[in-house]
Formats: structure tokens, sequence, C-alpha cells
């Protein structure tokens, strides 16, 4: 592994998955792993799916420790051994300290690298990336050990790269797993994912992700359940939002859309204003994220007769309630909401003045509310 480049998907101030010392609220995948390992039955390939940021990075690194650090159970040897119960390794184990160091031979990380002609991180995993596995199995294999590789994320590959994997998952390396991470698996060739027993992460729930947002060596601002109603059960969409401050912003979209339809103008100025300055091209895409959802989140009342049970915000439920009162209204928001959608990513594909954007945006919004 190149540890001189970032992982991709790293948060600033985040634990690498690599080094994330737990694993939360996904048991059942973990158990669906030492199910076939105790069987002897272990297939070579394994997609690891579910929505962004559950922990699907993390396991896989658990289950490369646990691969790499565990005899297999049909070895033999002297004395019966019990079957594992759990995919934990202790952190003194001579594997974890080398996976931990960067130094495991037997395991090799793919994800997105650097162009060395243009010094940047490249969008795609490329064929090149993939190729570079036979290398590493060639030189791992003559110990006669196991050897892991993960791919984070598949989802990347170009198509060369995508049909390269594939002849490798049908004739895969002897003793050799492979774990693919994917948010999308529909997006993926169906020969990959045929080829490959799939795991599926789910979200967490509220109580899950204090747990988790405990763990993850982030200081975190704000409150886990709404944190959980946001990210949609997501850690990794829910430490980016405490990180750049989205619940912060949320609580002041509410507060506009509370004084809908005769929007407070001044405080929604100031929220252009914010998101325009210089260096905040994140917090304005955040913005837009979160105009997206609280749109959806006007729909679904409209929809359902009663807004979400868990409020993201104060006054966000009576607010929903008051703006969505009927399917009829919720119809409108929820065309409202891709109008919204299609406006925001032309804007910002043609560099137009955040600020303006942002208020044009919310003005569409009040145009819309109820009278």
């Amino acid at each position: 592994m190149n540890d001189e480049v970032p992982h991709p998907d790293q948060l600033d101030g985040a634990l690498h998955p690599r080094d994330t010392p737990a694993l939360i609220g996904q048991a059942e995948a973990e158990a669906g792993f030492l199910e076939a390992w105790n069987s002897g039955k272990l297939h070579h390939a394994w997609l690891l799916s579910g929505p962004r940021g559950v922990g699907k990075a993390t396991l896989a690194w658990r289950i490369a420790r646990f691969v790499l650090a565990t005899p297999d159970p049909d070895a033999g040897g002297m004395f019966d051994t019990p079957a594992p119960r759990t995919l934990d390794i202790d952190a003194g184990h001579p594997v974890a300290r080398r996976v931990a160091s960067g130094g495991e031979g037997a395991l090799k990380s793919v994800t997105r690298s650097v162009n060395p002609d243009t010094k940047r991180m490249r969008k795609q995993i490329v064929v090149d990336d993939i190729r570079a596995l036979n290398g590493f199995f060639q030189m791992s294999a003559a110990d006669g050990g196991r050897r892991v590789v993960i791919i984070d994320d598949a989802d990347v590959m170009n198509v060369n790269a995508a049909n390269a994997l594939l002849k490798m998952l049908e004739e895969p390396p002897a003793r050799a797993i492979l774990l693919l991470i994917s948010h999308q698996p529909s997006g993926l060739l169906p020969t990959i994912r045929s080829r490959c027993r799939t795991l599926r992460l789910g979200r967490l729930d509220p109580d899950q992700m204090a747990a988790a947002l405990a763990a993850s060596g982030v200081a975190v601002d704000g409150d886990p359940a709404a944190l959980a109603e946001l990210s949609g059960g997501s850690v990794g969409g829910a430490l980016r939002l405490s990180l750049m401050g989205g619940l912060q912003i949320y609580a002041e979209l509410i507060g506009l859309l509370s004084s809908m339809p005769r929007m407070d103008r001044a405080r929604a100025i100031k929220l252009a204003e914010a998101a325009a300055q210089r260096g905040a091209e994140e917090k304005l895409n955040l913005l837009f994220t979160l105009v997206d959802l609280m749109l959806a989140r006007l729909a679904r009342t409209g929809a359902t007769g009663a807004p979400p049970a868990i409020e993201a915000a104060r006054g966000e439920a009576q607010t929903l309630a008051r703006l969505a009162p009927t399917p009829h209204q919720g119809r409108i928001w929820a065309d409202l909401a891709q109008q919204v959608s299609d406006r925001a990513q032309h804007g910002l594909a043609v560099n137009l003045d955040p600020a303006a954007l942002v208020l044009d945006t919310l003005l569409k919004i009040a145009e819309n509310a109820p009278r």
C-alpha cells in the first residue's frame, strides 16, 4: 500500500477506515462473513454494498485483518480451536500492527490514484490500478498464505478497469479474497455482481449513530439524533455535517422557511452572502444538498399527512406541517425540489454568482409556499 496518498473518501480529522476501532450497527453483515468462514466455504469475492458512509470500508479492513490473522478452519492441527464469533483482532497482533503501519505485504488497497502527469487525484480507478494487482499476487504468493485486496470503491472504476477486474474474478488467484466496496452496485457490470457474494450494510438508527460518532475520533458538534436524521443514518454523512456546520445551516433554512410565504429577506441575504464567500465552495454545495433535503421532507409531510418523527431543527415539525398540509401541496414541493436541484446544478456548472443563486432559490421556495 502507498500511504503517502490520502484516502480519497477520508475526512480531515477523522480516522481512516483502516484505523477505526469498531464497526457499529452492522452485526448482520459481519455474521454473514463469519458464517462463510466457519463453514470452510469462503467465497473468493465479496461485494460490500450499502449507502455511503455506513461502514463498508471499515468492514473491509476488519475482514482483511481477520483473514490474515486467523488460521483457516480447515487447516487442521493438534488441537481443535473454537470457531471465531467476531472479526475482532487484537491491536497488538503482528498482522494488526503491520496493517496499521501500512506494511502488510499480503494486503493491497486499490483506490483512485494520483495521475503522474497532472499530480492530481484521478476521478476514476483506471485499468493500470487493477493490472498492478497481477504483480501483487505474484510477489505475495511465495509463502502460500492468503492475500486480500480491497477496492474502494468499485463504483468509480472506468470501463477498462472493470473489464480487467472481471477477468480476475473469472480466474481468481489461489487463496485470494477480493473485497469490493460499492455504494451503488446497480451501476456495476452484472457479470461482476454475479461473481461476488454480497454483504449489505444498512443505515444506523439514532442510538447506533451516537455510539459510532463517539468512536469516530472526531469532536462532534450537534445532536446525534438530528445528525442521523439528516445524514440518512450514514456515519460519514453525519461527520461531514458536524464538521461543516450542517446542523446550523439546516436550522437557518428552517428558520427562513418558518417565515414564509413572507420570507425574511434580510435573513435570506445574509445566508446567501455567507455561502458566497471565497473558499466556501464545499459549504455552498452542502447548502444546496440541505435545501434538497428540506424540500423532500416537505413533500413527504404532505404525502403522509405528518412531519418526520424526529426533528432535525427546532420547530421543524410545526413548520413542515403548516407548509405541507395536503397531498396536493406535497406534490408541489416534490416538483419544486426537482426544479431547484436542476437550477442549482446548472448554476454551479456555469459559475453563476453564488449569492444570487442562493437567493433566487429561496425566493422560489417562498413563491410556492401556501398562503
